[in-house]
């Protein structure tokens, strides 16, 4: 209905729309929420959310990171963040990076960074939401979500308790990879999350002599044959990049040069108008 509340309990009507979304913080005001998602490990998920989240903090944007693979944090090694998050009374307050992206992750409430975290699912998508709940992110312009690998608990969690915007798809070019980001892109489709466009990881190498780009994984044009069948763009197709992988394990992700990441960014940025 138009002038759905999306408050069912005090409703009278007898519609089967229901608003899962979890309350945000009161201590919290965010403007866009994007994921960044993939539906398989190992693509580059967390490198792309952190270039992204850096180029719009270099716009001018106020931005923030989720980390939700709980699992595999992998988002304070990036940014080189080692404090530990604390509570106060306004709730978990994230850490920020020397460009002051905020940031919050499992890895910055563990006494130890290497700690494994053995939860199971059910326990593994409640931590996430209370990353939107119990995080006092302040206010943020856009707020990113690092997502972990799959289809199950975690990530349709995060797709139906957190109210997304859109979603940034992450490949890599062989065709079995595109055959399971496509079920990402369906599970997104299926829950009405608007799909901004893909992003291809790892699509060559560029040869230091020539320039000259040289696929390693099979057929050039297949990202753009899978991204015109599910009918999104081709946002950025990024080299294989020995500094960037660098730059992540040293923490200084922020300092990082791509400039194929632009019009991914861009994108992002017209959400935002």
């Amino acid at each position: 209905m138009s002038d759905c509340t999306h408050d069912c309990e005090s409703c009278s009507q007898s519609c089967s729309e229901k608003d899962l979304h979890a309350q945000l913080n009161q201590y919290s005001c965010i403007r866009k929420v994007v994921a960044v998602s993939s539906g398989k490990g190992g693509v580059g998920k967390s490198s792309v959310t952190a270039m992204l989240a850096v180029l719009m903090a270099r716009r001018g944007y106020k931005v923030g990171v989720l980390d939700a693979d709980i699992t595999g944090p992998s988002i304070p090694k990036a940014f080189g963040l080692t404090r530990k998050a604390k509570a106060t009374e306004l709730g978990i307050m994230p850490e920020e990076t020397h460009m002051g992206i905020k940031v919050m992750s499992i890895n910055l409430l563990l006494e130890h960074e290497d700690q494994p975290v053995v939860w199971r699912g059910p326990v593994l998508a409640g931590a996430v939401t209370q990353f939107w709940t119990d995080v006092a992110w302040g206010d943020l312009d856009v707020l990113f979500i690092d997502m972990p690998p799959g289809t199950g608990d975690v990530p349709l969690t995060v797709f139906q308790s957190i109210p997304l915007d859109g979603a940034v798809i992450v490949s890599t070019p062989q065709s079995l990879v595109q055959m399971v980001v496509g079920k990402a892109h369906k599970m997104a489709e299926m829950l009405n999350i608007p799909v901004l466009g893909m992003v291809e990881n790892m699509s060559c190498v560029v040869c230091p002599d020539c320039g000259k780009r040289i696929p390693l994984f099979g057929d050039a044009d297949a990202l753009d044959k899978a991204a015109q069948s599910m009918g999104v763009p081709v946002l950025a197709r990024l080299p294989m990049d020995a500094q960037i992988a660098r730059l992540c394990d040293s923490g200084e992700i922020e300092r990082f040069v791509c400039d194929e990441m632009e019009p991914a960014a861009a994108a992002v940025e017209e959400l935002l108008k």
